[in-house]
């Protein structure tokens, strides 16, 4: 393979992307302002995913909090990320630009838990202490379709009250039960949670195919659990995708914590590899290449198991604890098993193809992203290129672009 050329495309998909966010965001925090109390201290849950406009509505919330006369401070609202110690909790969000310095609040980040009362809950509910002990807790999350499962509620603020402000022992608890535990045990946990009396409301944010926001929600307490409801089918219906469902090799340059809780997003590559959870119709692909791993995903690899072939680059950025503990925590094993490891980029590429059995020359259907949050741009090959040549919303950029340097490695994206 001396030779590798493909052709840059760029899909045009609904651009309904907010002109403003902090404008509208102003608007919406206007139905919190009969639940912040003067004098009163407010937590605020920030999740562990790379969320557009994460920092400016972080800011603005905690603006919001304190014109209205009451002191908001951050916790980390996450399960068993960061290796589950206070500190590496701390440092993701720093990472993600969430920091005392850069909000102008503190950040308290805390593994204890309180806990509350179960209810009907077959497991223990728990509460964050820095998030019990407060007055309140207003919650920030992206609402969107998740990467482990399918059920009522998926990613988004219910499940942020539970597995986010519970920390490890409540992801733990909630994930002894499997599929079920995510699907079925987490609204009614998160329940519990609202019944305690501390939780004010939410910032919900949908983004579109583009990875930009295009919705922002705040959501009242009483109205929350409809609402997301609402939100996640809107999420669901401005996904990107790719412009074919048959794919024979697909590159991903990178992944990582902070581009989808699984590393890559398997609602994108069409495998989830979760006993009890039915694997996606589509797209169907017969084998993927991970080529690296993102800085802010600080060598959490979980979901690199969903690949077929890494690089030696990717293997060596890998911090087992953390992956393994996030892997453990979830009893999702699969998703952290080591793929076979190539050389370099050249070698994976070649390795993947092998892996597809016999295909004719000239005829192998490849597609390369940057990762599984930007499916605007990519390279594509010729039989692809000629499946889609003419389609609505395709746009060919640049034909026959070689994609290796002298290294056998790939040329920037």
């Amino acid at each position: 393979m001396n030779n590798f050329h493909l052709t840059k495309i760029r899909q045009h998909f609904r651009n309904n992307s907010l002109v403003n966010v902090k404008s509208e965001l102003t608007k919406e925090l206007l139905k919190l302002r009969p639940f912040i109390k003067p004098g009163a201290s407010i937590a605020l849950a920030v999740g562990s995913r790379g969320i557009k406009n994460l920092t400016l509505v972080v800011k603005e919330v905690a603006e919001f909090v304190k014109e209205n006369n009451a002191y908001p401070f951050i916790i980390p609202a996450m399960g068993s990320h960061g290796d589950s110690k206070a500190e590496g909790q701390a440092e993701i969000l720093a990472g993600y630009g969430i920091s005392e310095k850069t909000i102008g609040v503190p950040v308290r980040s805390l593994m204890e838990v309180v806990e509350l009362s179960k209810g009907d809950s077959p497991v223990p509910v728990f509460m964050d202490r820095n998030a019990y002990d407060s007055d309140g807790v207003i919650l920030i999350n992206r609402i969107k379709p998740h990467t482990d499962f399918h059920g009522k509620y998926e990613s988004g603020l219910v499940k942020m009250s539970v597995i986010g402000l519970g920390k490890e022992k409540q992801a733990s608890a909630v994930h002894a039960y499997g599929v079920y535990g995510l699907s079925v045990l987490i609204p009614l946990i998160a329940k519990q949670v609202f019944s305690s009396g501390k939780i004010l409301g939410g910032i919900a944010l949908v983004e579109n195919a583009y990875d930009d926001t295009m919705l922002v929600n705040a959501l009242k307490t009483d109205e929350l659990f409809d609402k997301e409801l609402v939100l996640l089918d809107i999420a669901r219906n401005n996904m990107p995708s790719f412009p074919v469902n048959d794919i024979d090799v697909l590159i991903i340059d990178q992944m990582g914590k902070d581009i989808s809780g699984a590393g890559i997003d398997t609602n994108i590559i069409g495998r989830i590899k979760i006993a009890g959870q039915e694997e996606p119709e589509k797209p169907r692909i017969k084998a993927i290449v991970l080529l690296d791993l993102t800085d802010n995903s600080h060598g959490n690899a979980v979901g690199i198991g969903l690949a077929d072939v890494i690089t030696k680059k990717l293997f060596e950025k890998i911090k087992f604890s953390s992956t393994y503990k996030n892997a453990v925590t979830s009893n999702f094993l699969e998703r952290a098993k080591i793929p076979l490891i190539a050389g370099n980029d050249k070698e994976a590429i070649e390795i993947a193809l092998r892996s597809c059995g016999y295909l004719k020359k000239g005829e192998e259907k490849i597609i390369r992203i940057q990762d599984t949050l930007h499916l605007d741009v990519m390279y594509i090959s010729k039989p692809i290129l000629d499946m889609v040549n003419g389609s609505a919303g395709i746009e060919s950029i640049q034909e026959n672009v070689n994609m290796f340097n002298r290294g056998n490695e790939f040329n920037p994206f």
